[in-house]
């Protein structure tokens, strides 16, 4: 049963335009309203990895016997997603492939569209029509793209579909570039492609926000359709919100700095921001820190020379990373952790980056006791920077927990796996995938922890036997960072 739009209402927020605000008092948790996904497709990276209908990563997927281009999990899947896929599926095929994902997904919204009209629902508080296109912002290289979409998505669009004028597409095209929602996997830790949802378009941009959304992809698994749930986003409150108070979300990661965050904000949404986070540089002087060694601080000079080291060694890291290559990926970052140690200091966010980076790795590689030294230290920094309830801290503190729980040090472990399910019930609900996973995690561990008090020596006996009996799984293979932007980069 999804949420309606009855805790929220449409305003115009000074200097914004339109916005929303809440029409009652909310509380850390509450969900303000749950839309259904307008349209959405499949990265085109992706396409032949994640099933086209859940969004779930499988190793083995069953293509579309018609277009020869959607995936999916099985017959359940492929039934549950043929209304939407249905006129895609005859127009790759006529066109002999599948084209981009701007032109696949800008197809879906028309014919929606198309089919339904543009008519305001109870649910519906805005529509397509009256979305910002910004096109009269785009750059000359962005309008150059846009144009070759375009000719490229008339070249696409079947004969015998409606059609539409070249400033319509336009439009759809504009919509898409500014709103373009990330769309996660199941459990919520990659982006995999990239949906619209209108609702969620009119709620503006705080770097330190009162809101988030979380993508909750619902079951498709019952055979009989009737008992799916919809791909759906959830605008949760993060702490108390005020009858009348503006809803905010962050579009940018706040480990940033407000520089950084500005730039992006700019270039990709057309605005500058006039937050207070951003107008006081708040919490910037922690993020280029430099570390203060037997109570003296480290010269100005030489921690923007390691600043400016570190970021060279991160873009170094990412592209081994991409090959593949996860011992380059570690030598780079212990080179990188030597040269920062008593340097920068540990809120500094490329020193926070390299830990990130380096711990997962590690863990992948399965040397988990020295992957939680990096994850901990982490989470240290990230609880200094982030607030209180932010995904990614809720995130970051589950891996490090899981780490620690791998390395045996299962006091550490079971704690922070508690105080990750404490963020993410706040953040993501207690019936997204990844909050049951964790709760599962949280019982598990208490359990050992429990076991581990009355008989240490017992413990470590039986976890051995049992990694001897059933050895460690090789980890998940390090990914690009989670999702940390709300909608997609251009």
């Amino acid at each position: 049963m999804l949420i309606g739009m009855e805790n929220v209402e449409v305003f115009d927020s000074p200097g914004k335009g339109h916005g929303l605000r809440a029409t009652k008092e909310l509380w850390a948790g509450d969900v303000l309203f749950a839309e259904p996904c307008y349209a959405a497709v499949v990265f085109d990276s992706l396409a032949a990895n994640v099933c086209h209908c859940c969004y779930r990563r499988q190793p083995k997927l069953q293509r579309c016997g018609q277009c020869r281009f959607a995936q999916y999990c099985d017959r359940t899947c492929q039934r549950a997603a043929w209304a939407e896929h249905k006129q895609e599926c005859g127009a790759i095929k006529s066109y002999g492939k599948a084209p981009n994902e701007n032109i696949r997904l800008a197809a879906r919204i028309v014919w929606r569209l198309d089919k339904e009209g543009g008519d305001i629902s109870d649910l519906q508080l805005t529509t397509l029509d009256d979305l910002e296109d910004h096109i009269s912002d785009l750059s000359e290289d962005d309008l150059k793209d846009l144009k070759v979409d375009i000719h490229n998505f008339l070249d696409f669009w079947p004969r015998t579909s409606k059609q539409h004028t070249v400033e319509r597409i336009s439009h759809i095209f504009g919509v898409i570039n500014c709103n373009g929602f990330m769309v996660s996997d199941q459990k919520g830790l990659q982006a995999v492609g990239v949906g619209l949802f209108p609702n969620l378009c009119l709620v503006n941009h705080n770097c330190w926000p009162n809101c988030t959304v979380i993508l909750n992809n619902g079951n498709h698994s019952a055979v009989n359709t009737m008992y799916h749930t919809q791909t759906r986003i959830e605008l949760r409150a993060l702490g108390k919100i005020s009858e009348g108070e503006e809803l905010t979300v962050a579009y940018v990661d706040y480990l940033n700095t407000s520089e950084d965050r500005k730039r992006m904000l700019k270039q990709q949404y057309f605005f500058d921001c006039t937050c207070e986070h951003c107008t006081d540089k708040i919490k910037d002087d922690l993020k280029l820190a430099g570390a203060v060694v037997d109570g003296v601080k480290v010269p100005e000079e030489k921690v923007k020379e390691l600043t400016e080291y570190s970021a060279k060694m991160l873009e170094k890291m990412e592209k081994a990373r991409i090959e593949g290559n996860y011992n380059e990926v570690v030598k780079l970052c212990r080179e990188c952790v030597e040269k920062q140690e008593n340097v920068l200091a540990d809120t500094h966010i490329y020193q926070l980056k390299v830990w990130s980076t380096l711990s997962e790795v590690l863990s992948y590689l399965q040397f988990f006791e020295e992957a939680a030294t990096y994850a901990r230290k982490m989470v240290e920094g990230y609880i200094k920077l982030y607030h209180p309830n932010n995904a990614q801290l809720g995130m970051a503190t589950m891996r490090a927990g899981v780490t620690h729980w791998q390395a045996g040090d299962i006091e550490v472990g079971h704690g922070m796996i508690c105080k990750a399910y404490a963020i993410l019930l706040v953040t993501h609900g207690p019936t997204h995938p990844i909050t049951k996973d964790l709760e599962a995690m949280r019982i598990q561990t208490e359990m050992e922890l429990r076991m581990f008090k009355q008989n240490e020596y017992v413990y470590h006996s039986m976890r051995e036997a049992a990694l001897k009996n059933q050895p460690m799984k090789m980890m998940a293979e390090p990914m690009e960072e989670g999702i940390k932007s709300l909608f997609r980069r251009k």
